[in-house]
């Protein structure tokens, strides 16, 4: 007999109250880029294939999410288009019961192509890092070309009617915090959510994070300094931005802040690493295994039964300095709603 899931259940929440109603499921660790701020050139030691979840286990892994609350799904990486076939993993994410929103953060190099399928498969908004809008500069960040592509990219959602979509800017001082001006100017005219995220500390960019970091604080002031801005409430997608808008334009300006202003007491999600384990803090150590189980046989009742247990050690907040590393972050993708 088919067992049926009372999707009305009380929220997962961690031991602070907070309601946990959005998983970000990483599909890979690699990247076609190489961001100046994410990782060395030559790469990172990358996993082996057989310590990737297989798509199926992904679906098991969110049906098991599903049941305990988790309404919303980010798809990232690395890069998660470097993965085959991705709008195969879109479609069995879709098609599980509770799930009411997908989303998928991307540099956007392959996304021209790979759009129709993913659209085809349930995808319903999409976020895309950018920090530059020259391709002299893209090449000196990213340390690969490839902005026409990212740009087509964009355009090829916004055409699609995804909405909202979110570029994502790391700002650095003499590398591209004189372009913020540009960026903010994209909001009058086009319905694009900027978002500014302040470089935070990883083991391989102590030195530039030190040296380049600006505040968000800053970056507001520079961006008002084009004209008045108001706060507004933003788009959906569950994100930690703060939003501010233009009068009339159709997008807005946001900023995420980890480092001037956390935004630990708003957190309502956890994050699945390529490799199976479910982290509770994307600055933290705190996580669970949840491969081995699944292998073992463990079905989607199981595995909420482990999500409900990992809510007792996710920690209150983050602790984040200038200029201290942490080892846990992998990339920038994992940052942002």
């Amino acid at each position: 007999m088919t067992q049926t899931v009372d999707l009305t259940r009380a929220l997962l929440a961690d031991a602070f109250d907070r309601p946990i109603t959005y998983l970000r499921v990483s599909v890979t660790d690699k990247c076609n880029l190489r961001c100046v701020y994410c990782m060395p050139e030559s790469g990172l030691p990358w996993l082996q294939r057989d310590e990737l979840l297989r798509y199926e286990e992904i679906v098991e892994i969110v049906r098991a999410a599903a049941r305990v609350g988790v309404r919303t799904i980010r798809v990232t990486g690395g890069e998660p288009l470097v993965r085959r076939d991705l709008h195969r993993l879109i479609a069995g994410i879709a098609a599980v019961p509770g799930i009411e929103d997908i989303a998928l953060s991307t540099n956007a190099v392959l996304l021209e192509e790979q759009l129709p399928d993913l659209l085809r498969a349930g995808l319903r908004r999409v976020n895309v890092s950018l920090d530059t809008l020259r391709e002299d500069r893209f090449f000196a960040i990213a340390r690969r070309p490839g902005l026409d592509r990212v740009l087509r990219g964009i355009d090829a959602a916004i055409a699609a009617g995804l909405a909202p979509v979110k570029l994502n800017c790391v700002v650095m001082r003499g590398a591209n915090d004189d372009e913020i001006g540009a960026f903010a100017e994209l909001t009058r005219t086009r319905p694009i959510f900027v978002r500014f995220i302040e470089v935070m500390p990883v083991h391989e960019n102590l030195g530039l994070q030190r040296d380049t970091y600006v505040s968000s604080d800053e970056i507001l002031e520079r961006v008002a300094a084009h004209g008045e801005l108001r706060p507004v409430p933003g788009p959906p997608g569950n994100g930690p931005a703060r939003y501010f808008s233009y009068d009339g334009a159709p997008g807005a300006v946001g900023v995420i802040s980890p480092l001037s202003h956390d935004y630990c007491e708003r957190c309502n999600r956890v994050r699945l690493t390529a490799d199976g384990r479910l982290r509770l803090c994307l600055f933290g150590d705190q996580h669970l295994d949840l491969r081995t189980p699944l292998r073992s046989g463990a079905d989607a009742a199981a595995l909420a039964e482990l999500f409900r247990a990992a809510m007792t050690i996710k920690p209150e907040r983050h602790h984040l300095r200038l200029g201290e590393a942490s080892s846990r972050m992998r990339a920038f993708s994992e940052i942002g709603g």
